[in-house]
């Protein structure tokens, strides 16, 4: 067991403007989804010579994904929830997250008045540091070199991240891929810190607790695209880590329905239907299947157990380690 984990501070939903500890501070921009390696050295390059000066460091981000503002028939698959990212960020580094909600307002905002009404004057930025990518404003017109030319007359700096990675930059777009395919640990790499989920634990058919695997269960969102299988994980509970086994899919030895994340947590007790629960992906142990019995599921689940406990008694990758302690 860990010992208990003290989240960061929430995020700050559209403040009209900053509390005075967080105004003159270096404002990193970005959508920031898994806050993967790319987004922490973004995050590093502003925090480096912020504190030195004894500057905040503040995260600015947009929820939803502006992507679903746009497309909202074609939902994408987020890599982190609202305030899993600002937790991420914080351990990046940032010292405040600020959500501005992405509606139609700020789709059709200039990208002049971006830079004049958001950064400057809202966020009172000393510095603006954005990825090479980045693009804002009415028709994304606002880009990199636009900022760079406007940040100067309403008295900001202006610094842009090159690419990291080199020639295959790190990419929230590649998580997901790997995620989708099985391939947990190039995921895990890629983000820098073992892949989760989070929310609130539902009540299942209680099939499990027939098989002697009690499980707790959560709905993920339904444009997940993580690989049906079987995962080695460890869950944050009540504020304490416990190790497991967990199962996503539709369950084809009894029903094929609606894809549902079922976790037999070892060596525990309790009621947990209603509280919210964090779980990280350690390890992918096989594909979810359909056996010749029940027996034999029972008897594969056995060897689940098995594997799941020996793939977290493995030493810690040091490119993906554990972020629930």
């Amino acid at each position: 067991m860990a010992d208990r984990i003290i989240p960061p501070a929430p995020p700050l939903i559209d403040p009209p403007e900053l509390p005075r500890a967080l105004r003159d501070g270096h404002v990193v921009v970005g959508n920031f989804d898994g806050v993967h390696r790319g987004h922490a050295a973004v995050i590093a390059q502003a925090a480096e010579p912020a504190h030195a000066a004894g500057r905040p460091v503040v995260a600015l981000t947009f929820e939803p994904h502006p992507r679903n503002h746009f497309q909202p028939d074609r939902p994408l698959f987020r890599l982190t929830g609202r305030d899993e990212k600002a937790r991420q960020l914080a351990r990046a580094g940032a010292d405040a997250t600020v959500v501005l909600t992405f509606d139609s307002a700020l789709a059709a905002i200039e990208a002049e008045d971006f830079v004049a009404d958001v950064l400057a004057r809202r966020l009172a930025a000393h510095t603006v540091v954005v990825g090479f990518d980045f693009h804002f404003g009415r028709g994304r017109r606002g880009s990199p070199a636009f900022l760079a030319e406007a940040g100067p007359r309403y008295g900001m700096f202006v610094e842009v991240v090159p690419p990291y990675g080199g020639a295959t930059p790190v990419s929230s777009s590649a998580i997901r891929d790997h995620l989708a395919a099985g391939e947990l640990a190039a995921a895990n790499r890629l983000l820098g810190r073992r892949w989760s989920v989070d929310g609130e634990i539902v009540h299942g058919d209680k099939r499990g607790r027939d098989l002697g695997f009690p499980t707790a269960n959560l709905r993920l969102a339904p444009e997940t695209r993580l690989a049906f299988g079987i995962y080695a994980v460890r869950a944050l509970v009540d504020g304490r880590v416990v190790d497991g086994v967990a199962s996503y899919g539709r369950r084809p030895q009894f029903d094929d329905g609606a894809p549902l994340f079922e976790t037999y947590l070892f060596d525990f007790s309790g009621d947990l239907y209603g509280k919210p629960v964090r779980i990280e992906l350690v390890a992918y142990l096989r594909p979810e299947g359909k056996f010749e019995s029940v027996a034999a599921l029972v008897e594969q689940m056995k060897r689940d157990v098995e594997d799941a406990r020996a793939a977290i008694a493995l030493p810690e990758d040091p490119l993906a380690p554990s972020a629930l302690a």
